[in-house]
């Protein structure tokens, strides 16, 4: 970062002022490009990780322009450890795909190469160009509501830097001498602590409604004020998101709700009316169950602590807690129709599960798990004879006894069945047998485990969960 960045921060625009002379706050209309040599600046290569620098000096060395830009380069100013690193070039995908025999391109929407390093992967994106008259629908398409259907148009990095969304991410950091080439202004947002849409925001978000989820992900990531003029059009434009693909869109979700202000994100959603349009049938809970708001805001707390303590968390629980007001509401809604409760809730899921699918899909390696989660909140309260033993014994025993313990707090049922069976998994046989007894009425010591089928050994339940249903 800038020598003395941090202490600039508390001075907004002040150390710009010196290094560029008075910036105006508007943003450029075209490129400007303004270079931060490498003794101006305290980005080390130290911080990038190996496979970033081995695609970067690759495609150097080969004769093509190599840059990391975005995210990496942002972070690393602010003082943040970078973990994604985006590298932008004037090399082709097909280019890309001869210099590195692990990678490959992907999307048609928007073609990029992945270049893949065991786990870590170097996603590699070709300089964007603007699209004109000479180029057929194979290369670029628009809808006339003004969404990019297609944006695989070559330029130079003036015309990249221009395509890219905010300014803080027009930033390149060039491996060629360690300058830091600023096209949008963008260090002067970073200093006011501003995000920033380059270009007329109506028309980004236009062409890609995703940029207001991105808008207010980075806001509270980077804890950052959104720009009026950046700001102004969400709210009126939020239900061009439904014309978004629900696979992309679960992946935004996940960014959303994985990149540790959780909870802040939420709020921001539902400020800009965007939770709205991934999340309807919530959005209605909310509204009609005093109890959704307070679940839904713990659930994402624990999310959040997990991830600063760097700890895995899995999107079954999170869905499971985002989806479960309005699931229950369907539920209590056939019931009093005169369904039974428990093929009430069968049906509640599957039309929950099925109305969310148009806004976000779920793959069902989460929304399998969520269910077994949902389900088990029937077999909780059934605590008589060998019934508790078998409950215990469930997969996803643990996982259901949080999202139990949750239920309690937020105030949707009454306390006391997770001090039950709190209190049944820390007990000895003993102790077991006098709290079936106590529920069924039966001598203590009558109630006995019931035989198991020999089970190959697996780690013990305390050791995957940590009393917040995200696995281990």
């Amino acid at each position: 970062m800038f020598k003395g960045f941090t202490r600039f921060l508390q001075r907004p625009g002040e150390r710009l002022k010196t290094l560029f002379g008075a910036q105006e706050s508007s943003g450029p209309s075209t490129p400007t490009l303004r270079v931060i040599p490498r003794d101006q600046h305290d980005v080390s290569r130290r911080l990038f990780s190996d496979s970033a620098l081995k695609v970067l000096y690759r495609l150097h060395n080969a004769g093509h322009e190599a840059y990391l830009v975005g995210g990496c380069v942002r972070d690393s100013l602010l003082g943040k450890i970078p973990k994604d690193f985006d590298i932008a070039t004037d090399a082709t995908p097909e280019e890309v795909r001869t210099l590195f025999r692990n990678s490959r391109i992907i999307g048609r929407r928007f073609r990029i190469v992945h270049v893949r390093f065991g786990r870590e992967i170097i996603e590699v994106t070709t300089f964007r160009g603007r699209p004109d008259d000479d180029h057929d629908t194979k290369h670029a398409q628009q809808s006339d509501d003004g969404l990019l259907l297609r944006d695989n148009v070559w330029g130079t990095i003036e015309e990249d830097a221009l395509r890219r969304d905010f300014t803080v991410n027009a930033l390149y950091y060039n491996i060629a001498d360690f300058s830091i080439h600023d096209w949008a202004d963008g260090v002067h947002d970073l200093e006011a602590r501003t995000l920033r849409l380059i270009g007329d925001p109506d028309v980004r978000y236009r062409e890609d409604p995703v940029r207001m989820l991105r808008a207010v992900r980075f806001a509270a990531k980077l804890d950052f004020d959104i720009e009026p003029r950046t700001e102004t059009p969400i709210l009126e434009l939020a239900p061009l998101l439904l014309q978004i693909p629900p696979a992309r869109l679960f992946e935004e979700v996940l960014k959303l709700f994985l990149s540790g202000q959780a909870l802040r994100t939420f709020e921001l959603l539902r400020e800009y009316g965007l939770f709205a349009m991934l999340f309807p049938e919530v959005e209605e809970a909310i509204a009609e169950r005093t109890w959704a708001k307070p679940l839904i805001e713990q659930a994402l707390i624990n999310t959040d602590r997990r991830i600063q303590e760097e700890r895995p968390v899995t999107p079954a629980f999170l869905y499971g807690a985002l989806l479960w007001p309005g699931m229950r509401l369907r539920a209590e809604r056939l019931e009093g129709d005169g369904m039974p409760p428990v093929p009430a809730q069968q049906t509640a899921s599957q039309q929950s599960i099925s109305r969310q699918q148009q806004h976000t899909s779920i793959p069902k390696r989460f929304s399998i798990p969520m269910r077994e989660i949902w389900d088990l909140q029937q077999q909780l309260p059934k605590r008589r004879g060998k019934r508790a033993f078998q409950t215990l014994e469930h997969t996803r025993f643990r996982a259901a006894y949080d999202f139990l313990l949750l239920r309690e707090s937020a105030g949707e049922i009454a306390p006391g069945l997770g001090d039950w069976w709190t209190a049944f998994q820390e007990g000895d046989d003993h102790e077991q047998a006098r709290l079936i007894s106590k529920t069924s009425g039966s001598p203590a010591g009558t109630s006995e485990r019931p035989k198991r089928r020999r089970r190959r050994r697996r780690r013990n339940a305390s050791s995957e969960h940590d009393n917040d249903g995200h696995q281990e």
